[in-house]
């Protein structure tokens, strides 16, 4: 436990975005509350982003970020008294500790402002955010994954008991409408698999011919049903696959909210996914899952202590960097036998 002198009790998370960063920091959450057991802990969030949050058991509170109103706040005077009003209640909080774990300069200055002593931070942050934290720690070799470089940054916060444990609550409304709607799709629950096709970065999107292949292949051997999630911009890469597979395709784009989506993820047979927000709170999760990188640096955000469910070239030989410009890398050069085959690896586990 901690010592004496370290002893936190008013400890603000700041992490709003994005989707499965927001997972990666999971572990850093759990180890706080291990090791302050009475603190208050609070999580600065992004508003879209602040469900995945919603009755966690190792925070107290979260504090919504509304990064696309705030952004207006030099030419709009209702954004800038909400900035100011933000500001406002962070140093009325009067924290003992901010971590800063999205490494920018609007959240590194917001510690800032903040009014708190100690700020903890990367050393590497862009956009010079580093020289708002009073602790800036190095990633090195051991560090290389988000999730142990959050709990090196955590460390020097006084954390001593480290452990990685993913926590995602469970929604039970949540659960009982996806329970709803796979029965509206006449889906058995439990027996079926989820693609996740889409991606915020194209490039990171393995082919539609491919997932619709794979679909083929899946049914054929498996018997389960295929649902393919994403938002309801993504509706179109979807029914791509659907249209190019000979097995049936259920198309949930922009049929959840993230809660549901969760309830969804949890209960699936398999995972399929590119690097995406979905593929890891399914790996979070725990189940069965194959996941495929493209440019991102898999050492850095592959499913934590789960290296069989990622499909990748060269995973641990790009060093610590964040991205990778080999044409190598590219999800494309990701074949349908090797996903294939990592599927079956998962379904026999």
């Amino acid at each position: 436990m901690v010592s004496s002198e370290n002893n936190l009790q008013n400890i603000l998370i700041i992490k709003p975005s994005s989707l499965g960063d927001i997972v990666l920091a999971l572990p850093a959450l759990s180890a706080l509350r291990k090791n302050y057991s009475d603190a208050k802990i609070s999580w600065l969030v992004r508003t879209e982003f602040a469900p995945l949050l919603k009755n966690h058991p190792d925070l107290t509170e979260t504090i919504l970020f509304d990064r696309k109103f705030l952004a207006r706040a030099w030419y709009n005077p209702r954004a800038f008294r909400s900035l100011l009003s933000l500001i406002g209640r962070l140093r009325h909080e009067s924290f003992d500790a901010v971590i800063d774990l999205q490494g920018l300069f609007r959240t590194a200055s917001l510690g800032w402002l903040s009014g708190c002593k100690r700020r903890f931070g990367m050393s590497n942050a862009r956009e010079f955010a580093h020289i708002f934290y009073t602790h800036k720690v190095t990633q090195n070799q051991d560090c290389i994954h988000l999730v142990d470089y959050y709990l090196k940054i955590i460390k020097a916060a006084g954390v001593s008991d480290i452990g990685v444990r993913f926590v995602l609550p469970e929604a039970p409304d949540a659960a009982d409408s996806i329970g709803k709607l796979l029965a509206e799709h006449d889906i058995t629950p439990s027996n079926y698999t989820v693609f996740v096709p889409g991606s915020a970065h194209s490039d990171k999107c393995w082919p539609t011919e491919r997932f619709a292949t794979l679909a083929d292949k899946i049914v054929q051997k498996f018997g389960l049903s295929i649902i393919a999630v994403g938002s309801a911009s993504e509706n179109n890469i979807i029914e791509e696959i659907k249209n190019k597979a000979d097995a049936p395709i259920s198309n949930f784009a922009g049929a959840t909210n993230l809660c549901e989506l969760v309830a969804l993820l949890r209960a699936a047979r398999l995972v399929v996914s590119n690097d995406t927000g979905p593929g890891h709170i399914a790996a979070a999760l725990g189940t069965p899952l194959v996941m495929m990188f493209s440019w991102s640096n898999p050492a850095r955000i592959a499913p934590y202590g789960r290296s069989e469910c990622m499909v990748a070239r060269e995973p641990y030989k790009r060093g610590p960097e964040i991205k990778s410009f080999d044409s190598r890398h590219n999800v494309s050069n990701i074949t349908v036998d090797e996903v294939y085959q990592k599927v079956c690896e998962q379904m026999s586990s």
